[in-house]
Order: C-alpha cells, then sequence, then structure tokens
C-alpha cells in the first residue's frame, strides 16, 4: 500500500512538473524581436557605462530609457523576461539572437580601424 501510495506521489508530481508553462503569458506580450531589440539596446547602454571611467558622461537608468524608447514599464518588461526564460530554448534563442547583433556591430567598428590610413593622427 505504502508503495502504491509513493508511486501515486510520484506520478502526480511528475505530471505537474512536466506542465508547458509555469509562467503565465503577460497581458502585454512583447514579441521576440522586440524583446532582442531591448536586451540588446541595454547590453550597449551597460557596456558605456562600464567603458565611462571619468564619470562625466550620465546615460539613463535602464528603468528610464526603457520607458522612453520602448514606451513601456519595467514591470512590463520584468514579466515579458520572465515569461520567455521561462521557456530555456527560446530565452537562449533571444539571447543568440543578441549576440550576433552585437558581433556584427563589432565586425563593423573593427573593419572601420583598418581602412583607416596608417597616417592617421600624424603631424607631418
Amino acid at each position: 500500500m505504502k508503495k502504491t501510495v509513493l508511486l501515486f506521489i510520484s506520478l502526480s508530481f511528475l505530471v505537474i512538473s512536466c506542465k508547458d508553462r509555469v509562467v503565465a503569458k503577460p497581458n502585454n506580450l512583447l514579441d521576440e524581436d522586440q524583446m532582442v531589440s531591448i536586451i540588446y539596446d541595454l547590453s550597449l547602454l551597460d557596456a558605456l557605462r562600464n567603458q565611462n571611467t571619468t564619470g562625466n558622461t550620465k546615460y539613463p537608468t535602464p528603468t528610464k530609457f526603457i520607458k522612453e524608447k520602448y514606451k513601456i514599464d519595467s514591470v512590463t518588461f520584468a514579466k515579458n523576461t520572465q515569461y520567455y526564460a521561462s521557456d530555456i530554448v527560446k530565452y537562449k534563442k533571444l539571447y543568440e539572437k543578441v549576440k550576433s547583433k552585437l558581433d556584427a556591430d563589432n565586425e563593423k567598428l573593427n573593419g572601420k580601424k583598418e581602412e583607416l590610413p596608417l597616417d592617421v593622427g600624424v603631424v607631418k
């Protein structure tokens, strides 16, 4: 009898844990492309803030940046992040797209450096 009850409880947990979505879909669901754009922009903002060692430039806070550029509040972004993160495969794809965009930007910047003439900055 104990084994039967234990088996039933184990199967119940298994069925419950295999649910498709643990996190409910937000009311204001952002599409994947918009999430990629937001994460990309936040990555750039973070990089700019980390590169500014003098502290002279004031960058917007991430919350203010999202609100102004994408016209959404931080709660909407947090709920969408939580929703997409609940599906690790989809979340990984989002970040792979962000990485691809950052790599493409990096290649453009490195290409422009190579195109500069060798005497740039040399006083004759």
